[in-house]
């Protein structure tokens, strides 16, 4: 029965493939929106099937191994990951299950459960000035970020980025999205907050005298615009392809899968480079395109409010300097609300809940009035 299932859900995903590479879909941003949710919804049906496969073939040798080796302490071992093999097969075959069940009754996770919760949110970080030291600090706030995220049991992905060869990134794009597993929900209100410029205090890995320098990234953080929303049409935005870059500049796939989407009303541009196809990195610019379109229009909004109602909305302020990470001192300071915590190690590891929570209630009681 799910062979029949599973044989369905390949051939949906190859028409849904197929419809995204219409160049008429970005007129209809809902669409593109409703295309994109079921694809990822049949990869993850076949991504599950394929994973039941490979936990099967690996029951399979280890069953072998019981029946030719003499060894007993192989054995022993064999039975054991034969044990936990079985376990993720019954896990897995539930997640299927699930799966398969809710593609039938139409549910949809993302969508259906609270739609006044920001589900998703799109986060860019910038290496400020200090060089390719800031790039560090802007690789160094991702992975704390994606730890993070870890933690919360979202689902990540990187919309764009521009690595150095120090290991750093120029810039970085990426979304976290809420799952049904997430512990929370509302992604956009537990990072809104962390907008704004960081900067960081500690000695580089390349300074030989020992000398401690002050670099800064930024951060935005905006909620991902559902698809009622935001309205990109076809006629309003300009296309161009190009060979993506790697770290030192140099082209790193032959075939032009690199995207750059230009919104022609209000003048952004946006790039995408990530995937192996101008399909994916089209799907990715425009959503980066759509979040920064929702922003544009959110600031031209406050620009005629003032005051508490101002502060509130919590839209990333690029330009304010809100962080200080002081590794010699081991403190993290947020200036927003004059509050230090210590142990930085930890906290560059993805250990920010607290830190999160205590802005949350602070700024959300209006103590950023001033």
């Amino acid at each position: 029965m799910n062979a029949e299932k599973i044989k369905k859900a390949r051939e949906e995903l190859e028409a849904v493939l197929k419809e995204l590479t219409n160049p008429d879909i970005t007129s209809n941003w809902e669409k593109f929106e409703e295309l994109s949710r079921k694809k990822e919804k049949l990869e993850k049906i076949l991504d599950a099937d394929k994973e039941i496969k490979e936990t099967e073939k690996q029951i399979e040798e280890n069953k072998t191994i019981l029946k030719e080796s003499e060894h007993s302490e192989l054995t022993v071992l064999a039975e054991t990951e034969i044990a936990q093999l079985e376990e993720r097969k019954r896990n897995i075959e539930e997640r299927l299950k699930s799966l398969l069940e809710e593609k039938n009754t139409g549910g949809d996770e993302t969508t259906k459960k609270d739609n006044n919760q920001n589900q998703a949110a799109i986060i860019e970080i910038r290496a400020g000035t200090g060089g390719q030291e800031a790039a560090l600090f802007a690789g160094d706030l991702f992975r704390m970020y994606s730890k993070y995220a870890d933690s919360q049991e979202w689902k990540q992905k990187i919309l764009d980025s521009h690595p150095t060869e120090l290991g750093g990134f120029k810039e970085i794009i990426f979304e976290f999205a809420s799952t049904n597993r997430s512990k929370s929900r509302d992604v956009f209100a537990k990072m809104k907050y962390e907008g704004g410029v960081h900067r960081v205090q500690r000695i580089p890995e390349t300074e030989k005298s020992g000398r401690i320098h002050t670099s800064t990234a930024t951060v935005a953080v905006l909620p991902k615009p559902k698809s009622a929303e935001i309205k990109i049409k076809a006629d309003e935005i300009k296309i161009d392809f190009y060979h993506s870059s790697g770290p030192g500049g140099q082209n790193v796939n032959k075939r032009m899968t690199a995207v750059r989407i230009t919104h022609l009303p209000t003048g952004i541009v946006v790039t995408s480079q990530n995937e192996r196809n101008q399909r994916q990195n089209k799907e990715n610019a425009l959503a980066i395109l759509a979040a920064r379109i929702m922003e544009k229009k959110e600031q031209e909004s406050q620009e005629k409010l003032g005051g508490k109602r101002k502060n509130q909305i919590g839209w990333a302020k690029r330009a304010e300097k809100i962080r200080t990470y002081n590794f010699p001192q081991d403190r993290v300071t947020d200036h927003r609300i004059k509050k230090s915590w210590h142990n930085i190690e930890k906290i560059m590891d993805g250990e920010i809940d607290k830190m999160i929570k205590t802005l949350q209630e602070r700024l959300e009681d209006g103590e950023d009035d001033n």
